[in-house]
């Protein structure tokens, strides 16, 4: 029995990045070798145990044959003759075909050492195309690794483009491209995700609404982005927050009614309630460096962010990153909004008698006045 480390932690060591879940693989042991030393079988698709005292996974080597269509189209085997480079060859990218040995020697068999020195995202073998996931999982390292000028290799990019053209993308579970997704939008560049499936033709499957918006493939030139992407860029350097990054991405792809991109992508609840919002409220949200006392208060009990400040603070990081001149002006305002509405309760209304409807409209007639006095004190401290 031999182990090694295998994957995404011995990439990142070479990037000199944190390492975060070490994976192992195991040659030359059975199942029952596993159990014996202790090893504790995880419910898989493949043989995977969790180490008796690590708690960390280790994987018996394998291979994999395709049976099917699909992401899950494949038959995996298992054994002790299986070796170390059958088990990498059948990885996504050379830079994540890497192993070191129990001395930290490092097994290269794909050259991903090299491909990591250039910067180079490149499929391991030609069975890349066998599983259609691995288009957006080459998009979404293209987002994590992006800020080091690392760029999908021209063969790689080919064969993603064939597998666009083809049928298997389609076969894609929602929920999984929707897990890509998420993930690619908390990274530290989110837009090279889009890009990345935009330019081989993956965007156009998954989300045409938004390729719309995207316009033709063509060159990138700084400065030029299409408007989605110069937004999720603002986003990105205001909020490490997906979902204020998914709502400013796909805000002018949703149109009128988000529920059908938010259907299609089982995209998480909170997602899919922030980009309604902001298709519901944008208008509203625009217009508050203009607005009177009573529209500022009506939008925040829309938002409910006088029971949640969270609420509104995302609300304007989508409203800032979306319509930088007039929302970022109108921040402070309508923060002095919230504060001075939040300070009239209810509670102490009840208090003096009012209940039911009564009670509801004394409320929002208070918070208007309390909001419209906070301003004007604001105004004459400026004078």
């Amino acid at each position: 029995m031999k182990v090694y480390l295998v994957g995404g932690a011995v990439r990142d060591r070479l990037l000199g990045l944190a390492v975060g879940e070490r994976d192992w693989v195991v040659v030359g042991a059975t199942e029952a070798e596993m159990l014996r030393a202790g090893f504790v079988k995880v419910p898989a698709e493949f043989p995977v145990y969790r180490h008796p005292e690590t708690g960390e996974e280790h994987a018996l080597a394998r291979v994999e044959t395709k049976t099917g269509p699909g992401h899950r189209g494949f038959e995996v085997y298992a054994g002790p003759e299986i070796t170390l480079e059958q088990d990498l060859r059948r990885r996504d990218l050379t830079i994540n075909a890497m192993a070191e040995d129990a001395d930290g020697r490092l097994i290269d068999p794909f050259h991903g050492r090299a491909d990591l020195d250039a910067g180079l995202l490149h499929h391991v073998s030609p069975a890349f195309d066998e599983d259609p996931l691995r288009v957006l999982r080459v998009a979404r390292f293209a987002a994590r690794l992006g800020r080091w000028g690392f760029r999908v290799a021209h063969g790689t990019h080919q064969l993603m483009r064939h597998m666009s053209a083809g049928g298997d993308l389609r076969t894609l579970p929602a929920e999984r491209v929707w897990q890509e997704l998420e993930k690619a939008l908390a990274e530290e560049q989110p837009w090279r995700f889009v890009e990345v499936l935009h330019r081989c033709g993956a965007l156009g499957i998954l989300v045409p609404e938004l390729t719309e918006r995207l316009g033709p493939c063509g060159a990138h030139r700084e400065g030029l982005d299409p408007a989605p992407l110069a937004a999720l860029k603002r986003a990105t350097a205001l909020t490490g927050d997906p979902r204020v990054r998914f709502a400013v991405l796909m805000h002018d792809a949703a149109g009128s009614d988000p529920g059908v991109i938010c259907r299609r992508l089982r995209a998480g609840k909170a997602c899919c309630d922030l980009l309604g919002l902001a298709v519901s409220r944008g208008r509203q949200l625009r217009a508050v460096g203009t607005a009177g006392a009573g529209e500022a208060v009506a939008l925040l009990e829309a938002i409910r962010a006088l029971q949640s400040p969270q609420a509104l603070v995302q609300l304007l990081q989508v409203g800032a990153a979306l319509w930088p001149e007039s929302v970022v002006p109108a921040r402070g305002r309508l923060e002095q909004a919230r504060l001075a509405a939040a300070a009239v309760r209810g509670a102490d209304l009840r208090q003096s008698g009012l209940q039911g409807a009564e009670l509801g409209h004394a409320l929002t007639r208070r918070r208007v006045e309390a909001v419209r006095a906070a301003w004007q004190a604001v105004e004459r401290g400026r004078e």
